[in-house]
Formats: structure tokens, sequence, C-alpha cells
């Protein structure tokens, strides 16, 4: 039921009234379908988002008294009064979205709450309509001419292809946070995402494809914490893609609270601290992390656009977190292939120089991760994926003396399932993606084909060059600051990974090619590649006389 707040429960949620942007519009009507329980949501969008936005659901639906008053400020179905505010346990509990949006935009809703006719509500320019109308139970919104009266507003959005870059990530971030609901996503008449509502696994399949998918494991944890003297349930489940797949971002770490998707850095550190040593220095997972607490311990008002929320005692809350990752990784087979990524000796000549190495023996490997060397009266131990990722690095770097990145094409071309967000990317950066090397073509909803990479590499090992570099533009990188990241990126993903067994022969192979290098003891990112312990250490250890000195 829809009911009119009071003034001491309006004044409490006074923030998120303004609607800043076409994604904003998009995250009030999705969090609204979601409180009436829906199981099914259609997004639609055309252009930017100004022209039309309609989000369409199955669920709950609206009588026609309450369809009128829902368009009126300071109404709500989610509020009783000022003391429901400290535990809302819904998404769209400010009711300011719907008036929020008529005051900006024309707003079309029709709906039905199972009753024999639905309603449809239309406020343009402030004047009100309610008509009876035919609809399925359920509700649809149209939001139409966003900001037509407010240029300054309208002015100041960016691109068209970047503001729906950002509508494709609220709608990604709702569907995995939401796995149990269908989900679709249409642009000018293209459907470019959907769902299938049947759990975690689908939703990943959803948003970044089969590869990704494949690789990975749902978990579910269940333990308590304590605020105020008092056990509180708390429940963390989600997926985690292996630590083979790994991103330069870390937004691909998507996190809920009670449902409501947000990006949470307390939850999406203590994700990756329960990666622990399984991701490399600089690298990310792909996650879905969600957690779920009694109402009274989140505070989801602390933020306007509803992008955070305050979590009581966060400290337990993310050692819960971070327990649940370990251990479903601990479970999990994460075992890799033994093939050693040496490929760009194909394509790249040698550097020309003498190793600063070649007295140095190798001795064995420890952990599958470092290289234990002998060198005159010191013990040297050496990083191999950041020994090969310098390495390849400097190879990269001296192929590429010229300003232009030359492209090679990719036979057979190659298919790719991006997410919606990376499919956005693609589409605004298209220009700079060719200056960098890369050629895609659009294969349907977010599907592309990779028909050409740069030239150093002759060939892509997998796409997360490519993903990388898209990341890097979503963040903001000019196109200038890309060029020495992409080569960093294209050196870190043909480079040996912890689990990698290297024989005598590559090890050593490893080790000269490592001297040759003009900067030898630090990988790209600058992490030390060599660590030396000399014998003294060893002496002072064993407290025996050194035996040079004998």
């Amino acid at each position: 039921m829809i009911r009119r707040l009071d003034n001491p429960t309006i004044a409490k949620i006074a923030a998120g009234e303004v609607v800043m942007r076409p994604a904003s519009v998009v995250t009030e009507l999705v969090e609204n379908s979601l409180d009436a329980g829906a199981t099914r949501i259609d997004v639609t969008v055309d252009g930017d988002g100004t022209e039309r936005i309609r989000v369409a659901d199955d669920g709950a639906g609206m009588s026609e008294d309450d369809a009128a008053l829902a368009v009126e400020r300071h109404t709500t179905s989610k509020l009783d009064g000022p003391d429901g505010v400290e535990a809302v346990d819904t998404l769209g509990f400010r009711g300011e979205a719907l008036p929020s949006m008529a005051a900006v935009a024309t707003l079309d809703v029709t709906t039905n709450d199972g009753g024999p006719r639905g309603t449809r509500v239309v406020v343009e320019d402030g004047e009100k309509r309610v008509d009876p109308a035919g609809r399925a139970v359920g509700t649809t919104v149209e939001v139409r001419d966003l900001f037509h009266n407010r240029p300054a507003r309208r002015k100041s959005l960016a691109a068209a292809r970047t503001e729906f870059g950002r509508i494709s990530d609220v709608v990604t971030r709702y569907a995995l946070a939401n796995p149990y609901i269908r989900f679709s996503l249409t642009h000018d008449g293209r459907e470019t995402f959907k769902t299938t509502g049947t759990g975690y696994t689908d939703a990943v399949l959803g948003a970044y494809g089969r590869d990704v998918a494949g690789q990975s494991t749902e978990f579910d944890h269940r333990t308590t914490v304590e605020f105020d003297g008092r056990e509180h349930p708390i429940e963390v489940e989600g997926l985690l893609v292996y630590p083979s797949i790994t991103r330069a971002q870390h937004t691909h770490v998507h996190t809920a609270v009670n449902d409501r998707a947000l990006r949470d850095e307390v939850i999406r550190k203590a994700t990756v601290r329960g990666y622990g040593n399984l991701l490399s220095n600089g690298r990310f997972p792909v996650a879905v992390v969600a957690v779920s607490l009694p109402p009274e311990l989140v505070d989801a008002n602390v933020h306007p656009a509803k992008e955070r929320v305050a979590l009581r005692n966060e400290s337990a809350v993310a050692d819960a977190v971070e327990m649940a990752v370990s251990d479903a990784l601990t479970t999990a087979d994460l075992r890799r292939s033994a093939a050693v990524a040496m490929d760009l000796d194909s394509s790249l000549a040698s550097v020309s120089k003498d190793s600063d190495f070649d007295d140095v023996s190798v001795i064995g490997q420890f952990r599958e991760l470092y290289l234990l060397c002998e060198a005159d009266d010191d013990l040297l131990v050496v990083d191999q994926h950041a020994a090969h990722e310098r390495v390849n690095y400097e190879r990269l770097r001296a192929a590429l003396d010229s300003e232009a990145v030359e492209s090679v094409d990719v036979d057979p071309a190659q298919t790719l399932s991006l997410s919606p967000p990376e499919a956005a990317a693609v589409e605004s950066h298209r220009e700079t993606l060719s200056r960098l090397g890369f050629d895609l073509d659009p294969f349907g909803g977010s599907a592309f084909r990779l028909t050409a990479v740069p030239a150093p590499l002759g060939r892509v090992l997998d796409a997360d060059a490519l993903r990388d570099t898209l990341d890097t533009l979503r963040a903001g990188a000019k196109p200038e600051e890309l060029r020495d990241e992409l080569l960093k990126d294209l050196a870190c993903h043909p480079s040996l990974k912890a689990g990698d067994t290297l024989s005598g022969e590559d090890a050593t192979a490893l080790l000269r090619r490592l001297g040759e290098c003009d900067q030898p003891y630090a990988c790209p990112h600058g992490r030390p590649t060599v660590l030396s312990i000399d014998e003294s250490a060893l002496v002072r250890g064993f407290e025996r006389e050194h035996r040079n000195l004998a």
C-alpha cells in the first residue's frame, strides 16, 4: 500500500531525491521491480537513455489508487515512520524515485496488481492523468525525454555510448547480485544482455561468457557476527572465478548487500584477501560476493546515489567474507596446465646483449613459483612470473620503436563474449582500440569477433589483453597513456604463473633471458624479480665458519 510520509521521516530520507543521469533512473526502477518481487525484469534503452528508458517487470503491481499516489512526492509503500529507516529491508525505500523522474521527464506508468484491468498514470509537465489500461500483473515504467527541462544537466552528460555503458554496468551488477531473476537489456532495438534466472553460474555466463563461467565455483557460507552484545546471522554466497582468469581492475569483483548491488570496498578487499597468494600482484579476480545481514546491521541511507552502505561491525563482516572465499577456493580444483607460455620467442627477436646471469646455475624450483639459483657465494631466489614478465615486456617494447602499433590478422577470427559494460566500451573507444592494434566487429548482443591484434604477439593467447585494455579505458585513461600499459598487460598474459613447472633447461633459458634485459631486477610493474641471500647469512644462522674463511 502506498502512503504519504510524515515530516520526520522525510527529513531522514532527503538524500537521493535528484536524478543525476540515465543510469540512476535505471537503478531506481530496477530496485523498485526487485522490491515488488519480480522474477523477470526487462530494460529497454533508446540512445543514451534521455530519449527513452523502459523497465518492465512481472512483480506485484499497484492498484489504481496506489499508482496515482506513487507519482507524488514523499510517498512510499516501504516505510511506516522514521523508526523504520534504521532497519529498512527494501531497496528503493526512499519513495522519491517516480516523482523525481516526473520532475525532469515525461513519466508513464502502467501497472496491475491482479485486478480485472490495469492502470496507466502519465505525468507530463506537472500534469497527471490516470486512465484504465490493459496489462498483466506487474509494472511497466517509461521515462521519456529525460532532462528536457534541465538543459544544463542534459548538456553535462557524457557521450551517448558512455552513458549507455553506465546503464549496462548497472543492469549487469544487479543481474549478478540477483541470479535467480531473469534480466534482459535491449539497446536501440538490439538485445545486448540477458540472464536465465537459474543461478550464479548462469548469470556469470550471461555477463562474461562460457570461458569465464566454466572456470568458477559457487559457494555458500553461513556464520554469525557480534553487534551490541548479540550474535547475528550472516550469509556470504556467490561465485568465484578461478585465479587462472584475472583482470587489471577491481571492478570485476561484484559485491552486494541484502540484494543491493553496490561497490563496497570492505567486501571487495576481503574477497581479494580470500584469494591470498593465488593472485599475481596487481591482478584482481572475477567474483560475485553477496552478503545477507539483518537490516539493523546495515545503514543503507548513507549515500545519495545508494552506491554504498554502512556496515555495523564491518571488521567482523570482512572476516566472514575472507573466510568464505578462502574456504571455497581451498576445496576447488585449481590445477593449472603444465604448458609453459614462451610464445614470444616465435615472434620477437632476442635482446642482443650479454646476460648478467651467465655464471648463475639453477639448482631447483620452490613451490612451482620460485627458482633457486647458485651465484658464487650467494643464493638467488627468482620470481619466475616477474622474471618472465620483464623479459616479455622489454622484447615487446623493442619491437614497438615506432609510435604506431601494427596489427596482424587473427585467422580465423576469434569470437569474444564481452560483458555489457565491456561491449559498450568497445563502441565508445573503437578508434582508440584500432590505434592500439585491436580490430573488432559486432557479432550479435555483446559478442564481438576479434579480427586483428597488436603485431608484437602475432596472436592472442586469450582475451585478457583486450579486456584489460577496455578496463583501463573505462577507468578514464587517456589514449596516449595506454601504450605502455598495453605493453605491460601484453607482457603479463603469456608469462609464467604460479603452478607452472619448469624443466631445468627452461629455467636456465629464462634466467639467461632475464640477464639480457636493461632492467632485470624488477618486473614492469615495479616488483622485484630477484632476491639475494649471501652465504654469510647462512653461516650466521647455522653458527658455523664461513667455508671460504676456514
